[in-house]
């Protein structure tokens, strides 16, 4: 079944997605905030300051990804019925790119980023398109993504462009 679906699989009934709704910023905020967190932990803001400099950037990012990716799909990422993570994914003519795969602290290195990976993967396959991402050279989830074949093919400062295709699995 395709990830954009409700549904994700069979295999795993507990995980669904959702289309985001207006209702759920603040739950896009604390999810942002979240891959902040270290960061903020080095800057002698108050707590104050880290909250308006987080909620800046926040919303200057998904301006950015509105205005590059006005088709894409945005998600909440359930587990039954709990909040926890969000995936936004641009479906284009040669390539799938995922603008976006973020789990909530919590919920990281439980295999669910394998698990949606691994169905856009699928999707990617059954559709004969690439499957891109842009990652941080210094994120740790770098790993997870050359676990599961995909490999650099840009660097735009500290970001590179991750690509999988069928043919180099």
């Amino acid at each position: 079944m395709n990830i954009h679906s409700t549904e994700l699989a069979p295999a795993d009934p507990a995980l669904t997605l959702r289309p985001v709704v207006p209702a759920d910023e603040a739950f896009l905020l604390d999810v942002y905030a979240s891959t902040r967190a270290a960061e903020m932990a080095l800057v002698p803001w108050t707590v104050e300051q880290q909250q308006a400099f987080i909620a800046m950037q926040f919303a200057s990012q998904q301006e950015h990804y509105r205005r590059k990716y006005p088709a894409a799909s945005h998600h909440i990422i359930l587990d039954r019925d709990r909040l926890i993570g969000t995936l936004y994914v641009a479906r284009m003519e040669l390539e799938i790119r995922i603008v976006d795969l973020t789990l909530l602290p919590a919920e990281r290195n439980r295999g669910i980023g394998t698990f949606l990976l691994k169905r856009l993967q699928e999707e990617a396959a059954c559709a004969g398109k690439l499957l891109k991402i842009f990652v941080e050279d210094f994120n740790p989830s770098l790993r997870l993504f050359e676990r599961l074949g995909f490999a650099p093919v840009e660097q735009e400062g500290i970001h590179l462009l991750l690509e999988w295709s069928r043919s180099a699995v």
